[in-house]
């Protein structure tokens, strides 16, 4: 696959992570369609790109409207070659609190079948071409429930769980499905946290290892390389100690959706 010719589907992209990506491919050449919310800050960027790219204004908790996002992007540049649901939410919560039930629903709407409503219009067209490339945003936070942010780490674990899933399923199609862990990226995201952030990393910095876990089809990756050894040890930790060191872990402010 050619980097000039390339058709990638970014969501997410108005801010963060996803807007860092549009400007790694773009510098390749890439033809985008940038998707997610906010129309003034996907049109900033579009301009601000060079190339010829595609804005489309669509919530990935809608599946309606995914899948008339995924027909103007089809309808425009073909079936994408990449399609990168960056797409997410995160937002402090707290079980006891029965208003918290609707932040649940959001970000699980948002982490988990958002993902699965911007893959569906895309699936089985790349099977057919026998090629493409899935990449689904997952967190390290996915790994072990953190306290604080239950909504946030069951979507991700739930991410995680559903992205093996599918790569099962579209073993031997050509169609590589790309898991990518990032730990502490400085976004939106993460610039309301007040407790400290081991690692945190510049989002460019973060799209540009992306990139070359998409390129290499790469099964799974955490970023950056320290997170990585601190997941594998998260994996490990029996819970009992899990339990009495992550209690006194810092916690994202309740009620503030990111």
């Amino acid at each position: 696959m050619s980097d000039a010719a390339a058709a990638v589907l970014i969501t997410g992209a108005s801010s963060g992570i996803g807007a860092a990506l549009a400007r790694a491919y773009a510098k390749r050449g890439a033809r985008l369609g940038l998707l997610g919310r906010r129309e003034k800050a996907l049109a900033a960027l579009c301009e601000s790109l060079p190339g010829e790219h595609l804005v489309l204004v669509a919530d990935v908790g809608d599946a309606l409207q995914m899948a008339e996002a995924a027909r103007r992007f089809v309808s425009r540049f073909g079936i994408p070659d990449v399609v990168i649901a960056n797409a997410g939410v995160s937002v402090g919560t707290l079980t006891e609190y029965a208003s918290d039930l609707t932040a649940f629903e959001k970000v699980l709407r948002t982490n988990l079948l958002g993902m699965v409503s911007t893959f569906q219009p895309f699936v089985e067209p790349m099977r057919q071409r026998r090629s493409g490339r899935l990449v689904g945003i997952a967190s390290v936070a996915g790994i072990r429930g953190l306290p604080g942010v239950g909504a946030y780490s069951a979507s991700k674990a739930a991410v995680i769980n559903y992205l093996e899933s599918l790569r099962v399923e579209m073993h031997g199609s050509g169609v590589k499905v790309v898991t990518v862990a990032p730990g502490y990226i400085r976004t939106p995201m993460t610039d309301v946290n007040d407790f400290p952030m081991p690692f945190l990393m510049a989002p460019d910095a973060a799209a540009a290892q992306i990139l070359r876990m998409v390129d290499a089809g790469r099964r799974y990756g955490v970023l950056p390389w320290q997170m990585a050894l601190v997941a594998r040890l998260l994996r490990m930790v029996p819970r009992p100690l899990f339990d009495r060191v992550f209690a006194r872990a810092g916690r994202k402010p309740r009620g503030l959706l990111r």
